[in-house]
């Protein structure tokens, strides 16, 4: 890992990215940053003790099919990306600090263009069970309205349809990714920074 110093932990909603990130990044000695801290796109639709969901998020996963959802956020990130690949760029010139960079707007097929140098990129995945039991405990779900739920559900399927399109953008690419499935942070940590270690996971090399 002495030649790494961006590591990028891609996936969809809820399957534990911003937790590794975080141990990876404390691991390392590097930042911790996400791609969501950049700019924003309607987050997620359910109540917490601090968080109402505002109306204009209830709308969009209440009145767009599955297919609108995922193309909406597809859009957001490849509009996102200029940003993300500057800031990638950034911390792998010599003497920048190193990065653990997370977020879902690491789309697969732009992380393969980088070329940015000292580059390694890894995806997580999760079973559809184990991002549902997350989403509705998060949200609540069993006490939750009848309307409420319908928000959970639409971005659910959204994350699920993500998760399906990413997997396979991965695979044919021969990139890297892990299974959280039934693992601790450490372990899926672990296996983060053996794919990292690995040179042929480095866009750009």
């Amino acid at each position: 890992m002495r030649d790494v110093r961006v590591v990028l932990i891609g996936g969809t909603s809820n399957t534990g990215k911003s937790t590794v990130a975080g141990a990876v990044a404390e691991r390392l000695g590097f930042e911790h940053r996400s791609t969501d801290g950049l700019a924003r796109h309607p987050g997620r639709p359910w109540r917490t003790p601090e968080h109402e969901v505002p109306p204009h998020v209830a709308e969009h996963y209440g009145t767009l099919t599955t297919d609108e959802l995922l193309a909406s956020v597809l859009d957001h990130y490849e509009r996102l990306w200029p940003r993300i690949e500057e800031l990638i760029t950034d911390h792998a010139r010599d003497g920048a600090p190193g990065l653990v960079l997370e977020g879902s707007a690491l789309w697969p097929d732009r992380v393969a263009r980088l070329t940015a140098p000292r580059t390694a990129a890894v995806w997580l995945t999760a079973d559809a069970t184990v991002v549902r039991d997350r989403v509705r405990a998060a949200g609540c779900y069993e006490v939750a309205t009848a309307a409420e739920r319908h928000l959970m559900d639409r971005f659910l399927a959204r994350t699920d349809r993500y998760q399906a399109l990413m997997v396979d953008a991965v695979d044919a690419l021969g990139l890297d990714r892990v299974d959280t499935g039934g693992r601790t942070v450490t372990e899926v940590a672990d296996a983060v920074l053996a794919a990292a270690a690995a040179a042929r996971t480095r866009p750009g090399r």
